[in-house]
């Protein structure tokens, strides 16, 4: 017979309880562990005791509160006293079944806590609310760390901007430390970068970032990095340190002969203000690889160069380039066609939009082409163009979650308010009714648009 998780919890803290005690001085009935102390031990542990009895006769008072906010006051002051047990009575069994979240009886101390931060939904439109639900619904991150989870360093980067800092730091502290455990570099053993340094950069730890970086030696990971953190400078206000890093990216590309990741320095470079030498380093690289490769529809050129081309603002081979490289990186689409009406080619970018068969897709590009609208001071086209989005939606019946999200980002682009709320609220819903499949991808999407409504910078994107 199959044991649930909790029995299973059980079961084993039972067992650990036993093993930590001195023969003949446990007795295990209906679950419970009851320590037969020494007189001596019994007087050191009394006061956890007398806090965990009244930690418990709080929890009861919650359980029959109806007032919600009677509930979460009650529930918090009960979890200050536990917190109480570990700190001042760490030598105290209590505490050590608390730290490890064993049982104590009947009581889960870690289904407690999950309880705790559940609070947050008491207000069920708030932004950490949110945050909380889309982290219930990610595939739990498997120990020991190697393998990339952006699911759940976006999640941290989102906790750092809606207000929870020891939240986000709880969550990517690990991935840090697997970083430090892992030899020299920021990546697994197959090569697979874990995304740690630009998270780091994204949370304001760009030294921190920096130092990982400088550790890795592959030219995709490095240069990316180096972009990131550089962008990241750049949204502070630090152009300084954004220059400083786009000549270094540009550097080690030149030194390691990293030409696939040109189209990056390109973009790295424009975006710390030396359009001259973007310009250059990029018209360069589009004669020796999509010049190279017009004919062929694999391995043509890098996405980026896509990007650093609509950036450059030329539509004409942006849209060449994108058509090469979209069916293989379809996050190339909205990317491009945003810089493109932030140019003043939105007719175009329109054209193209309406093209796209993915329903999540499409409607991420309308949002972009909401923002540039609005950025043009264009009110008639964003207004137009949110009635394109609308039908989207309604055309998918409301079934889509990424879609939904791009909905109330472009809700909140347009009307600045607080109504995008119940449309993200109504994303997270789909969401949780969703096949397991989409449940598994569906999380960095989300926090990506509410990272973007939050800041109104793509930092997830």
């Amino acid at each position: 017979m199959a044991l649930s998780p909790t029995a299973v919890r059980r079961w084993i803290a039972v067992c650990l309880v036993a093993l930590a005690m001195p023969v003949g001085a446990v007795a295990i009935g209906a679950g419970t562990a009851v320590l037969a102390a020494p007189a001596a031990q019994a007087q050191d542990t009394g006061p956890a005791n007398r806090l965990f009895v009244q930690a418990m006769q709080i929890i009861r008072q919650a359980d029959n509160t109806l007032d919600t906010a009677e509930e979460a006051r009650l529930l918090k002051e009960a979890d200050k006293l536990l917190a109480d047990i570990i700190a001042k009575y760490p030598d105290s069994a209590l505490a050590v079944q608390l730290v490890t979240n064993q049982f104590v009886g009947d009581f889960d101390f870690y289904e407690f806590r999950s309880r705790i931060k559940g609070l947050v939904c008491n207000e069920p439109l708030n932004s950490l609310c949110f945050l909380h639900r889309v982290g219930e619904m990610l595939p739990p991150v498997e120990t020991p760390i190697t393998s990339a989870r952006w699911d759940w360093l976006s999640l941290a980067v989102a906790y750092q901007h809606v207000g929870d800092q020891g939240r986000a730091r709880e969550i990517v502290a690990p991935f840090v430390a697997a970083v430090r455990r892992g030899a020299t570099t920021a990546t697994d053993s197959s090569g697979q970068d874990l995304f740690v340094a630009r998270a780091l950069a994204l949370m304001g730890q760009m030294q921190l970032a920096l130092d990982v970086t400088r550790q890795i030696p592959d030219c995709s990971t490095r240069i990316y990095n180096l972009a990131d953190i550089g962008k990241a400078a750049a949204w502070k206000g630090d152009m300084a340190l954004a220059g400083q890093l786009a000549d270094e990216a540009k550097q080690y590309a030149t030194a390691r002969n990293c030409a696939w990741e040109l189209g990056l320095v390109a973009q790295a470079l424009l975006r710390a203000g030396k359009e001259a030498q973007a310009r250059t380093l990029f018209l360069n690289t589009v004669e020796t690889q999509y010049s190279k490769f017009r004919q062929s529809k694999s391995d043509c050129c890098p996405p980026e160069l896509a990007v650093a081309a609509a950036d450059l603002g030329d539509a004409n081979l942006a849209l060449g380039l994108l058509r090469t490289v979209q069916d293989e990186n379809p996050w190339t689409i909205p990317a491009v066609l945003g810089r493109l009406a932030r140019r003043n080619e939105g007719g175009l970018a329109l054209s193209y939009a309406e093209q796209v068969q993915d329903p999540d897709v499409r409607g991420e590009c309308f949002a972009e082409l909401i923002e540039a609208a609005i950025r043009r001071g264009d009110g008639g086209g964003a207004n137009e163009l949110m009635r394109k989005l609308l039908k989207l939606v309604d055309d998918n019946a409301g079934k889509r979650p990424a879609l939904l999200a791009q909905k109330a980002k472009a809700e909140r682009l347009l009307m600045g308010d607080e109504r995008w709320r119940l449309t993200f609220q109504q994303a997270i819903n789909t969401a949780e009714r969703s096949s397991n499949f989409v449940r598994r991808d569906i999380g960095a999407p989300l926090l990506a648009a509410l990272v973007r409504i939050e800041t109104g910078l793509p930092m997830l994107d």
